[in-house]
């Protein structure tokens, strides 16, 4: 027996789903705009929200994030009076189940339902494997963060091929190294491998190894990190780095985990697991030659998108807890306490260096401290200070889009809002020139939301 609710500007089409879910022995309820269905969903236990695109009060495409991340993690599926290809791509990337038009949805609820319930039962299951999942440097309770662990637990307890992608220090290396630490290859080397800072001229060496003799220097033999990772894991740091005649001869070493040294003959066979890492977008840079699609394809098995800080701002506090409690006993010292505006001043903060640089921060204020046991405001480093009076005194003063303030009637508050959102994201992409990680750092938004925003507006990411 399943809890559901309908939202659905529409009575008698919610009344008649209600009656045919009662029916199969479930137990539905509906509300019938945007706003009482958020608060009827926060305040029940649902399995799966039927979500209506079209209600009196907004776009139920927008509302997905926000219903998924309730406590209770219901599964949403999206109900529409016409289908819309564009509508239905947004939903899935937003988390939905699947996208139904209204039409034919009494006659695929019934296999569909059932599909979510067992798909949850299965989660409950995976969920309860995750809890003994090792994950000491991984911090964080967020819907966002949690989602990447979910599917850390999936590639820790299989051997398919793991891609890691996330901005700059999202704690992309310690995933790798927690997928290896929770797999049947533990044992064995975990080979880090930074593509971005291997010169060229020495990739297959560095990688393949080497005979003696093989080059100018080579004056002995050289076994090469993949060998060096067999029966354990070779994690290729920044692999939008490597050159596009290495990725070719990877690609051959990836699909027969055989090779030959530098200067020799002979193949060498080695049992590694590969798991790999980009702050860049592999799917563009396929589209522009720079990347073998062949290879983007083999790499993303398992494909983990890691959130960056700014969309996971309530693991602030956990994560600062752990930094101190790690230097409280790198310094030999009793952990130092903070008050709740010290918090306040890093959550903020946009974190454009995302985990890493919240680390340092810690750090900073930590050693500025000195031997207080108290960490004050005044501790922390002077552009985290900057950015919370800024923002204090754009609170304060928030600016006000122009609405016909004349003697005209004021239009609906829906008209107005869209106006400001339309003529702000025309300003963002300006300011930004059209770089999506820079436009969601400067408006808080999430990636997912911005290109919401850019369809419901028919924008691109060139649009001045």
């Amino acid at each position: 027996m399943a809890s559901i609710l309908i939202i659905d500007k529409d009575h008698r089409f919610a009344e008649s789903v209600c009656d045919t879910l009662a029916a199969m022995g479930q137990v539905p309820s509906s509300a019938h705009t945007l706003r009482q269905g958020i608060a009827r969903a926060g305040q029940g236990d649902y399995d799966l929200i039927l979500l209506d695109v079209c209600l009196p009060d907004g776009n139920g495409l927008e509302a997905i994030e926000q219903l998924r991340g309730l406590d209770s993690e219901p599964q949403i599926i999206i109900i529409a009076d016409q289908g819309d290809p564009d509508g239905a791509e947004s939903a899935l990337h937003s988390g939905a189940w699947c996208y139904l038009e209204k039409q034919a949805i009494l006659e695929e609820l019934s296999l569909t339902l059932s599909r979510v319930l067992q798909y949850r039962q299965t989660l409950r299951s995976q969920r309860a494997t995750m809890k003994a999942v090792e994950r000491e440097q991984l911090v964080g309770e967020s819907p966002a963060f949690l989602q990447s662990l979910e599917l850390l637990g999936k590639a820790a307890f299989s051997d398919a091929n793991v891609l890691l992608s996330g901005e700059s220090g999202t704690g992309k290396e310690a995933f790798a190294r927690a997928v290896h630490a929770n797999s049947r290859r533990k044992q064995a080397n975990f080979v880090v491998v930074d593509c971005a800072a291997l010169p060229e001229q020495l990739v297959e060496s560095v990688l393949f190894g080497h005979v003696r003799g093989a080059f100018t220097g080579a004056d002995r033999a050289n076994r090469g990190l993949v060998r060096h990772a067999d029966r354990g894991t070779l994690f290729l740091d920044e692999i939008g780095e490597l050159p596009l005649a290495m990725q070719k001869s990877f690609l051959r070493v990836l699909q027969e985990r055989c090779f030959c040294p530098v200067g020799s003959y002979e193949e060498q066979a080695s049992d590694f697991r590969l798991i790999a890492a980009t702050n860049c977008d592999l799917a563009a840079m396929t589209e522009q030659g720079l990347f073998r699609e062949d290879l983007f394809h083999r790499l993303r098995g398992i494909h983990i998108q890691l959130p960056p800080l700014r969309e996971r701002n309530q693991d602030i506090r956990l994560l600062s807890d752990y930094f101190l409690e790690r230097l409280s006993r790198r310094y030999g010292q009793e952990k130092k306490e903070y008050l709740t505006d010290f918090i306040e001043h890093l959550s903020a903060y946009p974190w454009p260096g995302n985990v890493r640089e919240l680390s340092h921060a810690i750090e900073s204020s930590f050693v500025e401290a000195v031997h207080s046991p108290l960490l004050f405001t005044q501790h922390l480093p002077l552009y985290i200070r900057t950015a919370y009076a800024r923002s204090r005194v754009e609170q304060g003063s928030p600016p006000c889009p122009q609405v016909d303030a004349g003697e005209g009637e004021l239009p609906a508050w829906r008209d107005a809002r869209s106006r400001f959102e339309e003529g702000y994201l025309h300003r963002l992409l300006a300011q930004t020139q059209g770089n999506i990680s820079e436009a969601g750092r400067v408006s808080g938004l999430s990636r997912t939301r911005l290109y919401q925003l850019l369809k419901k507006y028919q924008l691109s990411l060139s649009t001045p």
